[in-house]
C-alpha cells in the first residue's frame, strides 16, 4: 500500500506541501488570486468522475468559509493550466467565485502529470483503473519503465504492475472499476480470461455481492473449465508473467508438446506497439 511518507519522499519538501490539505503559512505566502476564466483544467488530469453531489457540498463550504487550501497552476499562453486543486476550481465555479487563490509554479508535462497523479491518489480519488491508465501515460509519453513509475509516484513496483495489468480487461468492466462497482481485488483474478467469461463473472459479483477471495474461486473454476490446445508448465507460465510486467501489456505463450509454440503481444495504438519493438530492441 501507499504511505504518506513514500509520497513525502516521492515529491519533494516544497511540492507536498502545495498538495496538502491544510494550508502552511509558506503556502499561503506565496497564493495570490487569479480570475478563474483564466484557468483551464490539466489536461493531464487522470480523474474521469467528479460527483457532483461532492462538488456541491464543496461549493457551499467555499461559500461559507473561502477557498482555504490555493490551486496549483502553471502559466500557459495568456492564461493558466491548474496542475492540482481541480475539485475546488470547479466548486469555486459553482459557488459564483471570480478569483481563487492560486500558487504559480514553472512545471513541464512530465511534472504536471505526477503532481496530478499523487495529489488525487493522497486523497484517495482515483479508482484503481484510473492509476493504471495515468501510470500507463507515464510509460508511454515519458518512456517511463514500471520502476520509474513506482519510484516516482511513491509506490511499490508490484502495485504498479498490478494495476496496469487491470488494462488488459475488457473495457465493460474498466467501467466497473472506475464507478467503484468492483475494486481490484475482485478485478485482479479476472485479467486472463475470456472476455465473455470475465464480464459474466464481474456482473455476478455485483449482484451477490462477492467478496475478492470468492472472485478468485470462481475465475480459478471458470478457468480451469476450458480444455487447453498446448500443454503450458510453470516455466511457459513464468515467463509470460515476467513479459507482462514488462512491457504492461497482454501477453500469451503457448507451446506444444514438440518444442514449437508462439507468442502473441496485443496491442491497442501506435505508442505500445513502439513500446513493444523498444523493449525487443533492447535485448539484442
Amino acid at each position: 500500500m501507499k504511505t504518506p511518507q513514500k509520497k513525502r519522499q516521492a515529491l519533494g519538501r516544497g511540492l507536498n506541501a502545495l498538495l496538502g490539505d491544510k494550508p502552511t503559512p509558506e503556502v499561503l505566502a506565496q497564493a495570490t488570486l487569479i480570475p478563474i476564466s483564466k484557468i483551464k483544467p490539466n489536461k493531464y488530469q487522470p480523474r474521469s468522475n467528479f460527483d457532483k453531489d461532492e462538488l456541491q457540498a464543496l461549493a457551499d463550504s467555499i461559500k461559507r468559509d473561502g477557498v482555504l487550501m490555493p490551486v496549483l497552476i502553471r502559466p500557459q499562453g495568456d492564461g493558466y493550466e491548474l496542475i492540482a486543486g481541480e475539485r475546488r476550481w470547479r466548486a469555486s465555479q459553482i459557488a459564483k467565485l471570480h478569483e481563487i487563490p492560486a500558487v504559480v509554479r514553472e512545471v513541464d508535462d512530465l511534472q504536471a502529470l505526477e503532481l496530478a497523479i499523487v495529489e488525487n491518489e493522497q486523497r484517495d480519488d482515483l479508482s484503481a483503473v484510473e492509476s493504471a491508465r495515468a501510470y500507463r501515460r507515464l510509460m508511454e509519453e515519458f518512456n517511463y519503465t514500471q520502476q520509474q513509475v513506482a519510484e516516482s509516484i511513491g509506490v511499490s513496483r508490484v502495485q504498479v504492475s498490478n494495476l496496469i495489468r487491470l488494462l488488459q480487461l475488457p473495457e465493460a468492466i474498466q467501467l466497473m472499476l472506475e464507478e467503484r462497482k468492483l475494486n481490484m481485488g475482485h478485478a485482479r483474478p479476472l485479467v486472463g480470461l475470456a472476455a465473455a467469461d470475465a464480464i459474466m463473472l464481474a456482473k455476478t459479483c455485483i449482484e451477490k455481492g462477492w467478496s475478492a477471495r470468492q472472485m478468485e474461486k470462481e475465475a480459478r473454476k471458470a478457468n480451469t473449465s476450458k480444455p487447453t490446445k498446448s500443454e503450458v508448465d510453470a516455466d511457459i507460465l513464468a515467463l509470460s508473467e515476467e513479459l507482462k510486467r514488462n512491457l504492461g501489456l497482454s501477453v500469451s505463450l503457448t507451446r506444444k508438446k514438440d518444442g514449437s509454440g508462439e507468442v502473441k503481444i496485443a496491442f491497442a495504438h501506435k505508442q505500445e506497439l513502439d513500446r513493444i519493438i523498444k523493449s525487443l530492441r533492447s535485448y539484442q
